[in-house]
């Protein structure tokens, strides 16, 4: 069977999208989650934020409807503008109103922590 061609989003928060992080490369394909903050329609490119992190997403390629202040989840490759500007481009969006976003950052230290686990318990 042929490899996929298109690499599942590795989840990671906003905040550990910084220079020093391994998943701020070009072309790396990453789930982020955030508060929707600002939408510009002409560019359908919108501004996430989570705590003090945010992050610029371009929306051309979807099909959802955008609304300021409502919590989304997208998946895309992350591509760098001028400026070395960080710009997800999404090829998956959805809204997650409703979802507890300190309850979400628990649950995915948990996943890191039990994969963590399972990795070392392997190598022994």
């Amino acid at each position: 069977m042929a490899a996929s061609a298109i690499k599942s989003g590795t989840l990671v928060t906003l905040q550990e999208l910084n220079p020093s992080s391994p998943f701020f490369k070009q072309g790396a394909s990453l789930r982020v989650t955030g508060k929707l903050q600002d939408y510009d329609v002409e560019s359908a490119s919108a501004i996430v934020v989570d705590d003090n992190a945010s992050l610029k997403i371009d929306t051309q390629h979807l099909n959802v409807n955008i609304r300021p202040g409502s919590i989304y989840q997208f998946i895309g490759e992350l591509h760098f503008g001028s400026g070395n500007e960080a710009i997800l481009k999404a090829r998956v969006g959805r809204n997650l109103d409703g979802m507890d976003l300190s309850l979400y950052h628990q649950s995915l230290q948990l996943l890191r922590n039990f994969i963590d686990e399972q990795t070392n318990n392997g190598r022994q």
